[in-house]
């Protein structure tokens, strides 16, 4: 089977782990060249390491911009140019509806989940609208569906998938396709943490098995299989798609 991202360039942000780490491995899989950019900047470089020569690893703060204008720097000054962008990066917390919610907390979320999408495109649009790229946001069911206790992420992921709409039309003159992806539940290393902290976590897991109608919650590679496809030319005539992989969480009367 032929190779789905032969010769890509692609940048992707919170690359270190989770849903990010799946991702960078399969696109370099699939043929890719990979610039990963972390907070964690030990971690992406560890991740580049086992990827080997095709991939570099950034320390990178999304809701910085200087730290953002370097790491897309740095990836066209080693790969020569930029293919595509996947925004990845984001935080979950807090876990609270909104008036509980200090400033603060709703500060940190859109810095990190939503105003890093604003710097990556900034500094990343020239190198992307000079070989007709691509714009991959990691957004949520939650952004389409709302959660409980969750109202800053609800409202920085719904924001996410809005902007990806406005994106893909203000930049399909230029040939840049911008979608995003939606998961639901996602058994990352963060959820199993997070699922250990419960009072009882093996009930915990089996809800978050219950609530996808597929029946189990999923690895990350689900996830960046579908994000492949979308950074792929098989997906050339998609964009402003905010494409649920969610095992469909979404239908029905389920928990």
């Amino acid at each position: 089977m032929s190779l789905q991202l032969p010769g890509r360039i692609i940048l992707i942000t919170g690359g270190a782990d989770g849903i990010g780490r799946e991702c960078a491995l399969a696109y370099a899989k699939e043929g890719a060249s990979v610039a990963i950019a972390d907070v964690q900047g030990a971690r992406a470089v560890e991740l580049a390491g086992e990827i080997g020569a095709n991939a570099v690893g950034l320390e990178c703060d999304v809701s910085a911009g200087p730290s953002v204008e370097a790491a897309v720097r740095a990836t066209v000054e080693r790969f020569g140019r930029l293919d595509a962008v996947h925004n990845n990066a984001g935080i979950a917390t807090p876990s609270k509806p909104l008036h509980l919610t200090t400033e603060e907390e709703w500060d940190r979320q859109f810095a990190v989940n939503l105003k890093g999408v604003y710097w990556t495109t900034r500094y990343a649009h020239s190198e992307l609208a000079r070989v007709r790229g691509c714009i991959l946001n990691t957004a949520s069911m939650v952004g389409l569906i709302g959660q409980a206790d969750h109202a800053a992420y609800v409202a920085g992921k719904g924001g996410m998938i809005a902007l990806t709409k406005a994106m893909a039309l203000d930049y399909a003159a230029e040939g840049i396709r911008v979608n995003a992806v939606c998961p639901a539940g996602v058994m990352t290393p963060m959820l199993e943490r997070w699922c250990q902290e419960q009072r009882d976590p093996a009930s915990t897991k089996q809800y978050l098995d219950e609530i996808h109608a597929l029946g189990y919650c999923p690895q990350p590679d689900v996830i960046a299989d579908a994000c492949v496809f979308l950074l792929s030319d098989r997906a050339r005539f998609i964009t402003g798609c905010a494409l649920p992989v969610s095992g469909g969480a979404e239908l029905g009367y389920r928990r």
